[in-house]
């Protein structure tokens, strides 16, 4: 996955965030030249704790800033590991291997292209163990976008409560929470839910700030926030601080930021589905995120046609993100509707049209 970062191709549609911001759009640059640089506080910044309390419905004191997502769980998996863990795929690779580096046993229960990525409860029951200390699921998920209902996320506490061990709890990825669709509502968070539910999120995806590095965790039970908060200033101390107090200017104009986005998606999705009809692809529609899963028809296009499709769209500058990366086959792909320009996006899906082609003449 470093690739998506290290190396660039003209027309990116494997980038899974919108587009980013722009210092100037948040805050005025020549005000930052009286900040002090010195150390934060372990927890983070106060005003930018509340800002996220009030989003997900927690008290400031619950939330714990960290180095965007990624650090939220790698914190997390520290603190659960020895032990078992349980993910819920597809999904973010470090959700697993980050776990496996640190010696967790990791089980992976899959969802499944062909049901709409739901969330498979009955696989999870019977994978839970009672050494299973961490159960890790986004919603809506990397890489399909599919928003798990309340109803399925209740279940699966009941199930967690029943079959895991006592201090088991569960994570939800809330990353892509606040990328929403048109006029639709950012729905609540799962934070409220039960002290055995942990949230991670962070600035990177909806609201286009990757390069803070800023997310963080809520964690309604103290004692395991006071075990995750002296993990966090055991391993970097504190937070940085210029990019708390950017993250709280984003925050505050959160509503501003998030509606042109919502409306920006609305219009990318309906072009992305107008051209998914006319292409031997099948496409598992997203409920959130601006990205989503594709399939190459396997009635069309074979196993031995799919290298062709990654072949053709590397000839024109052009990239999606294999299957292979999130547990899936190669003839599903990850596609992010929500970094690229109408234009070019319009153009990026020419070529992605022209991959498939490629496919289906060598399947011929």
């Amino acid at each position: 996955m470093s690739s998506l970062i290290d190396t660039s191709v003209r027309y990116d549609l494997a980038e899974s965030t919108c587009p980013a911001l722009r210092l100037d759009e948040i805050v005025d640059p020549t005000g930052l030249a009286a900040l002090t640089l010195g150390y934060g506080t372990s927890p983070g910044d106060a005003e930018l704790r509340a800002l996220v309390a009030a989003d997900t419905g927690v008290r400031p004191g619950q939330v714990l800033l960290t180095t965007g997502a990624a650090g939220a769980m790698s914190l997390l998996a520290l603190d659960r590991t020895p032990g078992r863990v349980l993910v819920v795929g597809p999904c973010f690779p470090p959700t697993g291997t980050v776990p496996a580096g640190l010696g967790a046993a990791v089980d992976v229960v899959s969802a499944r292209f062909d049901d709409g990525y739901r969330l498979p409860i009955d696989a999870v029951a019977a994978r839970l163990t009672g050494t299973t200390r961490l159960v890790s699921l986004a919603s809506p998920q990397n890489p399909s976008g599919v928003r798990y209902s309340g109803e399925e996320l209740a279940a699966l506490l009941d199930v967690v409560a029943e079959r895991a061990a006592p201090d088991a709890i569960v994570l939800v990825d809330e990353t892509y929470r606040a990328c929403t669709y048109g006029a639709a509502p950012v729905p609540p968070s799962a934070a409220p839910r039960s002290p055995r539910v942990v949230t991670c999120s962070s600035l990177s995806k909806a609201h286009g700030a990757p390069g803070l590095r800023l997310g963080w965790l809520t964690v309604t039970d103290a004692e395991l926030y006071e075990r995750l908060r002296n993990a966090k200033f055991l391993t970097s101390i504190s937070g940085a601080r210029i990019d708390e107090v950017l993250g709280a200017a984003v925050l505050r104009r959160q509503r501003e930021i998030l509606a042109p986005r919502a409306a920006f998606l609305a219009g990318t999705l309906a072009t992305l589905t107008a051209w998914v009809e006319t292409a031997p692809v099948d496409l598992v529609r997203p409920d959130g995120g601006a990205l989503c899963c594709l399939r190459l028809s396997p009635e069309e296009i074979p196993d031995r046609a799919v290298p062709a499709f990654y072949a053709r769209l590397a000839e024109l500058d052009t990239r999606v993100e294999p299957g292979g990366t999130f547990g899936e086959p190669d003839r599903v792909f990850r596609l992010g509707f929500g970094h690229l320009p109408e234009p070019d996006f319009a153009e990026a899906l020419t070529r992605l049209g022209a991959a498939v082609d490629a496919a289906a003449t060598r399947a011929r």
